[in-house]
């Protein structure tokens, strides 16, 4: 079966063929991270949402015009579909006409469903700039890979918000700057990227802010994708369950995102489930012992009314 729909999208077909092709567009409406090699025989691989990436190949690069490529579930014991994106020059902007061929009855129905979604804030993303928050993406089934890329694009979201004039401004870990967190955080992803046993990967450091850290942590989830979570990895002097180890990229996804909008003036949209799971995080891994080694200061108070991203932040040792 068949799955169309047409969308017309308020800017010119160039900028739109960016928009449904390049990751740091891509980033803006349909996913968490995005690896994309654009030309005929190039593969990519998107999450979608946390715990959801779909893969598979270009077969057909028309830039401004058209894109065809496979599409499929990672993980998933199915045939591969086909997806065509033609855009058509409008007025008021470019017709984006999407057919999803050889499905099955179910999946036409859900990937109706999911195109009908995506292609709504493709739209939003065009006019507004950026889709915002993924209604469908803030309560995803939480293990660590899930909660990492859940993380991941809640601070994403953040660090789009940071223009340059922010770049230096001090944060509430005194010896960072705005840029300086970043490096600091994208030094965290490279580290436990190494430690799947991949190369680690990072954006040019004239890119913004976002794009670095979006760059350096797609490389990551994507190795502990290959690697999964059995067994024990190194983590410093110590050696810790792999999921555990993994656990550490929710927190500091998380609760930098705190800081960063904290310096820039910023609200941090995240779900009850996804704050209360890196707490439950948090306090296993933020031991007397981790304090006492001076990673972190001792928890601070967050008072009673206090929702659970304050609570974590706190425990964390830092002063709301």
């Amino acid at each position: 079966m068949t799955f169309s729909k047409s969308v017309l999208v308020p800017l010119n077909a160039d900028e739109t063929f960016a928009l449904i092709t390049q990751p740091d567009r891509l980033r803006r409406w349909q996913v968490v991270t995005a690896r994309v090699d654009l030309r005929a025989g190039g593969a990519y691989r998107w999450t979608i949402i946390p715990g959801n990436s779909a893969a598979g190949t270009f077969t057909e690069v028309e830039p401004g015009r058209r894109v065809v490529f496979t599409w499929g579930w990672e993980g998933a014991d199915l045939p591969l579909s086909t997806v065509i994106i033609t855009l058509e020059p409008a007025a008021g902007g470019t017709m984006v006409h999407l057919t999803h061929e050889g499905l099955s009855g179910e999946q036409e129905a859900s990937h109706g469903a999911g195109w009908t979604h995506y292609l709504g804030r493709l739209v939003a993303a065009a006019t507004t700039g950026d889709a915002g928050p993924d209604e469908w993406a803030a309560k995803p089934a939480l293990d660590p890979l899930s909660s990492a890329e859940a993380t991941l694009a809640i601070c994403q979201r953040v660090l789009r918000g940071v223009a340059e004039a922010d770049y230096h401004k001090p944060t509430v870990c005194t010896e960072f700057d705005v840029t300086q967190l970043a490096d600091h955080l994208i030094g965290s992803v490279t580290y436990l990227c190494a430690a799947a046993g991949a190369e680690p990967g990072a954006g040019p450091v004239t890119s913004p802010l976002e794009a670095r850290v979006a760059t350096a942590a797609q490389v990551t989830l994507e190795a502990w994708h290959v690697r999964g979570l059995d067994g024990e990895i190194k983590v410093g002097p110590h050696e810790m369950p792999a999921g555990a180890a993994l656990g550490i990229l929710s927190i500091e996804f998380l609760v930098h995102a705190w800081d960063f909008a904290q310096a820039t003036g910023q609200q941090v949209v995240v779900s009850d489930e996804v704050a209360q799971h890196v707490l439950g995080v948090a306090r296993q891994i933020i031991t007397p012992e981790a304090r006492g080694g001076g990673s972190f200061a001792d928890p601070t108070e967050a008072g009673p009314d206090a929702g659970l991203l304050d609570r974590l932040v706190a425990f964390t040792g830092r002063a709301l």
